[in-house]
């Protein structure tokens, strides 16, 4: 496994995410923004947390949760767990190849509610104006399978709050997009083995927690928000495949229940023991 190049991605998204989420912030917060205006509930709660949690720590957990969705569809799409690509393109095409199928209008319909299918089709067709339709459509659509693999896949997934969705990146397509960033680090080879999921969390997290052990040379306290960067370690292997194999392992077999992986599945609750 290249886990130098994952380093290097991992480090560069943390970065990249947050500036992105911070400018989001900026646009959705204005007095008179659209978001204001079309999304009142969504600003209320997005306000509330900040209040609560401060600014700094909203950003940060926004842009980790998109960081998370990427790379978990993108090591899904690898490994065939899904029956379309989310974020790889199909053999040959350079766009999503969820994207490039509702182009031809085809949408799955388990996936993405008739009124998302709506606007989306809207969105392609023209009859939605918009300056960057093809790019809206495809927002739409990962909010649509993040929710869907929510029902299934709770351990990787949480459902997407609406300031979530009003925060994520725009540029999702060009090739200098964090999807294209997420491909060219999880080739096929690096998706190959589960510690990809352990590899990336410890080197995403990896800047800060040098940021709170150079503060606490400096004896600053940690706070709260901070505990998790300073108390991270090595993900052992148990960890990432205990939470892989009770996630896709499980979409895994709900789409295929005649495939024998089970048998492979260590760490799988219902290999285990029973959850009382």
């Amino acid at each position: 496994m290249d886990t130098s190049r994952l380093k290097r991605f991992a480090q560069y998204a943390r970065r990249y995410l947050r500036e992105q989420v911070t400018t989001k912030l900026g646009v959705v917060l204005a007095e008179n923004s659209a978001a204001r205006r079309e999304n009142t509930e969504a600003i209320h709660k997005l306000t509330e947390n900040i209040e609560v949690s401060g600014k700094e720590q909203v950003i940060e957990q926004v842009a980790y949760t998109w960081f998370n969705r990427f790379c978990a569809l993108r090591f899904m799409d690898s490994n065939r767990y899904t029956s379309i690509g989310v974020i790889s393109p199909a053999e040959g095409q350079f766009q999503p190849e969820i994207l490039a199928e509702a182009k031809m209008g085809h949408i799955d319909e388990d996936m993405v509610s008739a009124q998302i299918q709506g606007q989306i089709f809207d969105l392609l067709s023209g009859t939605a104006p918009s300056p960057d339709a093809q790019g809206e459509a495809y927002r739409l659509l990962i909010v649509a399978v993040c929710n869907y693999y929510y029902e299934v896949m709770r351990y990787l997934f949480e459902r997407i709050d609406d300031y979530t969705e009003l925060l994520m990146p725009d540029d999702l397509l060009s090739g200098n997009s964090i999807l294209a960033y997420t491909r060219e680090a999880m080739t096929p080879e690096n998706c190959q083995s589960v510690e990809v999921i352990g590899w990336l969390y410890q080197f995403y997290i990896s800047e800060k927690k040098d940021e709170v052990f150079a503060a606490l040379k400096k004896n600053k306290k940690i706070t709260s928000e901070n505990i998790p960067a300073a108390t991270q370690l090595f993900t052992p292997n148990w960890i990432v495949r205990y939470l892989v194999e009770n996630s896709l392992g499980r979409l895994w077999m709900l789409n295929r229940p005649q495939s024998r992986l089970f048998e492979q599945m260590d760490y799988s609750v219902s290999q285990t023991h029973e959850v009382q």
